[in-house]
């Protein structure tokens, strides 16, 4: 009887851990909710700001320079993405360094050489609007600024999903 104690206690928690640790990873924007009003200082590519980004397709991407499943992710906005729509007027992409300074951002892109922009978040302050832990995540906004498709990790089909999704919003 005593094992049978022991087993459904320790179940418990394993259980209720669990249920913490996922709602320690659950987004802070849903579907459908407005995309946070975001600002964003940079020398090397200009600041965003929320007007700028009103009536625009955004892609918001977070990341780390030390996360492989993030190396992945950007590997392959640079291949495929970023071709694609760089050059759309009505898409603007945010790729957001957590926890990373501008010179840290310079100093990773020179090994990396991606063409598009790296946007520092030092204190987490643009992250902290959208979760409390986990990346990549990437969060895509329409025109109307309200949240149409989100991501958490990193996988080829996800990313053929997120540029679907990208191209459905800017129709």
């Amino acid at each position: 009887m005593k094992k049978f104690f022991a087993l459904l206690f320790c179940g418990f928690f394993l259980f209720a851990g669990n249920v913490l640790a996922q709602e320690a990873d659950a987004d802070k924007v849903k579907l459908g909710d407005d995309m946070p009003s975001i600002t964003l200082k940079s020398e090397s590519y200009g600041d965003v700001t929320p007007e700028s980004l009103k009536g625009k397709v955004v892609l918001v991407s977070l990341f780390a320079t030390w996360c492989g499943p993030c190396q992945l992710e950007l590997a392959e906005v640079q291949k495929s993405l970023w071709p694609a729509y760089k050059d759309n007027p009505d898409f603007k992409l945010l790729v957001v360094g957590r926890e990373h300074t501008e010179a840290e951002l310079k100093k990773y892109n020179e090994r990396k050489k991606f063409s598009f922009p790296l946007y520092a978040d030092p204190g987490r302050k643009v992250y902290s609007l959208f979760a409390d832990q986990t990346i990549p995540r990437a969060y895509l906004f329409g025109k109307d600024g309200k949240l149409v498709y989100s991501s958490v990790g990193y996988s080829k089909d996800e990313f053929r999903k997120l540029m679907d999704a990208i191209e459905n919003a800017l129709k």
